[in-house]
């Protein structure tokens, strides 16, 4: 079959499981929360987030044995450095503990744990036929695209968040199967579930005045979402420094999470009945309590996420962005009342996309999304420009967006058909040239000579005979003195002429860090050195060769 119409085949497929995936994780969601409420009213229904907190952090770490997170981030570095492999048990796992971390009342949502599960299967759909690497990393996101267009029924911010994130790159040969699958997930969810977010009832007349009022909505979320993803950061490493259980530390995480519920409720759980009372203007607190909201929401989300929950930042941060945007309105509205202004349900979906576009740095996730989960153009222009603006402002204090910094400060994030990407596809292993004679360290310089008119080769190693551990090297310029003086080949000892300070390279070495020193000493060769044992020899013309063979593969596709 043709390549093209077997990722969209397959893309289907995983598309189809990705949204299945979706509505059993959002009942689950729903069947927890329904029988959990009758105890919500209790004054000891704190401890219910913490129970649920510590049920799924024990089930992670003891069961399935993966330790807790955010999802998006471990999928990005699977794409990035692993050629898009993923566990089997991913597929499930992440679920389950997200039900148990939203059901019971904790702030996070389920967007994370679902593009784990769509990725997870899209993974090892393509591992079950024998695809290839470049096959198999479609399908992951095929799987990403799926899940999130189904958890939100909204898909084109599903195919835009997967190219945009998970992807990094705009591939011709990777669109078209993304968008496949989205649409499927999408459909999934429609015809197998009935709560949606959805506003597509709703009206917005958006004029110039508003447009322009809506800068300093950007220039609130941005500020929002750098505190936001600096709170989540902060969280985890408090409760890294606590010497407990990762269980003990999520039930006190999640303990805390409670009380907050206690005196505002409306921070528990994911957040979508908020977001729909204030996008419809049913929201009845004044500013001071936005603005308290705003506060509670980050600080239950921090906790939920920084001490041992299981979720996602996309339903907090929409929640948190619709506080945002209906708390501006009012304020303008205060301050400037002989303006008219539009409905503040329509702020409310400008600050979601604000807080989206922020934290993640995605402008066009954010645009999509309320696109789509709207099914209206009115706000398109005001939201260009609060998810543009707020993205911009929010890099100058987060220079990587929050699910990639981790990675890009380790070193573990590659972009697509970069420099790093390209060598990070090659290992030292299949550079190395093996053709190279070894010479003991108490040669004679005239049994030398003899191995050399033998060899191709201006660079020869020099090991113990005894142990055979490489101590140095030989080019043929360091014998050059002595070659018109035969008196010299009876009486100088290689030991005597190598080099013994020489830049090695090691097996498992990176081989951009490999090329950079190559470049800062001028050198053009460098021995492979494993155990103290002499492997071979890796050369810049082997190492630029591969790279050009390497790149030309990966732009082909």
């Amino acid at each position: 079959m043709d390549d093209r119409l077997l990722l969209i085949a397959f893309g289907a497929a995983v598309g189809v499981c990705s949204g299945l995936a979706a509505v059993a994780l959002s009942h689950g969601l729903v069947f927890m929360m329904e029988n959990l409420s009758v105890f919500r009213d209790y004054w000891w229904a704190f401890v219910l987030p913490g129970i649920g907190m510590a049920a799924s952090s024990l089930f992670l770490e003891k069961v399935v044995r993966e330790g807790a997170g955010h999802g998006v981030p471990e999928v990005v570095y699977s794409v990035s450095r692993h050629g898009g492999l993923l566990r089997l048990r991913s597929s499930f796992s992440r679920l389950i503990s997200n039900c148990l971390t939203i059901g019971s009342g904790a702030s996070a949502g389920p967007e994370a744990p679902v593009i784990i599960s769509g990725a997870s299967i899209g993974s090892n759909i393509s591992r079950l036929f024998s695809l290839n690497e470049r096959q198999r990393v479609t399908l992951v996101g095929c799987g990403s695209a799926g899940a999130l267009s189904a958890i939100f029924n909204a898909p084109v911010a599903g195919m835009v968040f997967t190219i945009e994130i998970i992807m990094g790159e705009w591939s011709a040969g990777n669109v078209v199967p993304i968008a496949v699958a989205s649409v499927a997930g999408a459909q999934v969810t429609r015809l197998l579930q009935t709560h949606q977010i959805s506003f597509t009832h709703l009206r917005f007349d958006v004029d110039v005045t508003s447009t322009l009022a809506a800068v300093g909505l950007a220039v609130l979320t941005a500020l929002i979402s750098v505190l936001f993803a600096r709170s989540l950061r902060y969280s985890h490493h408090i409760s890294e420094k606590i010497t407990l259980p990762v269980w003990v530390r999520a039930l006190i995480g999640g303990c805390m999470v409670g009380a907050i519920g206690l005196l505002l409720p409306g921070v528990l759980g994911e957040g979508y009945h908020s977001i729909q009372q204030m996008v419809e203007g049913a929201f009845a607190p004044g500013l001071a309590l936005m603005l308290l909201l705003v506060g509670a929401k980050i600080a239950a989300t921090a906790l939920t996420l920084g001490w041992g929950g299981s979720g996602g930042i996309f339903a907090p941060a929409l929640v948190i962005g619709s506080f945002a945007g209906l708390m501006y309105h009012r304020f303008i509205v205060l301050l400037l009342p002989g303006f008219s202004w539009v409905d503040e349900g329509c702020y409310a979906l400008l600050g979601m996309a604000g807080v989206i576009s922020g934290t993640m740095h995605a402008p066009l996730t954010g645009i999509f999304l309320i696109v789509d989960i709207t099914g209206r153009y009115e706000t398109i222009l005001p939201l260009i420009l609060v998810s543009a603006l707020s993205t911009t402002i929010s890099r100058v204090f987060e220079p990587a967006s929050f699910y990639l910094r981790e990675l890009v400060q380790k070193g573990q994030y590659l972009k697509p058909r970069t420099d790093a990407k390209v060598l990070a596809d090659l290992s030292i292993t299949e550079l190395v040239e093996k053709d190279c004679k070894t010479v003991p360290r108490n040669m004679l310089l005239g049994d030398f000579i003899k191995v050399v008119q033998d060899s191709h080769r201006n660079h020869f190693p020099v090991v113990d005979e005894q142990t055979g551990e490489f101590q140095g090297m030989i080019h043929l310029d360091d014998i050059r003195p002595y070659l018109l003086d035969s008196l010299m080949y009876e009486t100088v000892f290689l030991e005597q002429v190598m080099q013994t300070e020489v830049e090695t390279v090691d097996i498992h070495e990176d081989l951009s860090e490999v090329l950079d020193r190559m470049d800062a000493n001028g050198l053009f060769s460098m021995p492979v050195v494993s155990s103290s044992r002499f492997v071979g020899m890796i050369s810049k013309a082997t190492l630029l060769d591969k790279y050009r063979h390497e790149l030309m593969v990966q732009t082909m596709h």
